[in-house]
């Protein structure tokens, strides 16, 4: 069976004042945020993945974030570096994570500026949205990190939202779901399906054709159970209001050592 592994790392108790963007700020309950997470860190393992908790950053709020501090690519590993400053210290942490688990590790840097929420993967088509934290100069190390492996680089505009991946994700098969109205070019994808709510185009592939997905988009489980998918909910409101969705409160590795 191949080797399923995910990074997560807890919420720090400043979660509170993580950053918003495109969001007004909202109260968040840091103790029900806690047990979200647990439930979601539970429900990777129920479904075949092996957790590997990164040590807690307690003073940097957006930690729990942990998709942003890498990319994967197979083995290799590459470091971002976050377009907001302030999450330039979560990094660190993340690497050491991933060198104990043996992969190989590249970093970017300045003047680039990448977040690993703007990176999607769709097979060996790797689009990464440009405009909010991720800069031309992040895409270009993105690219001379993963070319060479195999992936094709798409550039793809980001101004509604604030990653690419809090506009779309992929389905197994390839096909890009989002939100229509927070996607800026839907017609840059070859296969495009919108679906009914805003965090409806967020799904973690979990494998076995089972989607994680926010329980905060009931219509869209719907839509993919239709497509012969098995939606797997998970409640993560308290996120939300921070502009985190199912994909960045883990990094998820498959297959490290092939």
């Amino acid at each position: 069976m191949p080797s399923r592994k995910a990074l997560i790392r807890r919420p720090s108790p400043r979660l509170a004042e993580g950053l918003v963007t495109h969001l007004a700020r909202e109260p968040v309950d840091t103790a029900l945020a806690l047990a979200q997470w647990e439930r979601y860190a539970r429900t990777l393992r129920e479904h075949g993945w092996e957790t590997f908790e990164v040590a807690p950053a307690d003073d940097c709020p957006d930690g729990v974030f942990v998709e942003d501090a890498v990319v994967m690519f197979r083995n290799v590993a590459l470091i971002t570096r976050p377009g907001a400053p302030s999450r330039r210290p979560e990094t660190p942490a993340v690497e050491e994570e991933l060198a104990r688990l043996g992969c190989s590790v590249n970093r970017v840097r300045e003047p680039g500026t990448l977040d690993g929420g703007d990176v999607l993967k769709a097979g060996d088509t790797v689009y990464v949205g440009l405009g909010g934290r991720t800069n031309a100069a992040g895409v270009r190390q993105l690219r001379a990190a993963f070319e060479p492996l195999g992936a094709r680089v798409v550039a793809v505009p980001v101004s509604k939202v604030l990653h690419l991946k809090s506009a779309v994700t992929a389905l197994p098969d390839g096909t890009v779901v989002g939100y229509e109205p927070l996607v800026d070019t839907p017609a840059l994808f070859p296969r495009f399906l919108p679906v009914p709510e805003e965090h409806g185009g967020h799904v973690v592939l979990l494998g076995g054709g089972k989607l994680l997905m926010a329980a905060s988009a009931p219509a869209t489980a719907e839509l993919v159970a239709e497509l012969g998918y098995e939606p797997v909910p998970v409640d993560i409101s308290e996120f939300e209001k921070l502009e985190g969705c199912v994909t960045c409160l883990s990094v998820r590795l498959r297959d490290l050592h092939t």
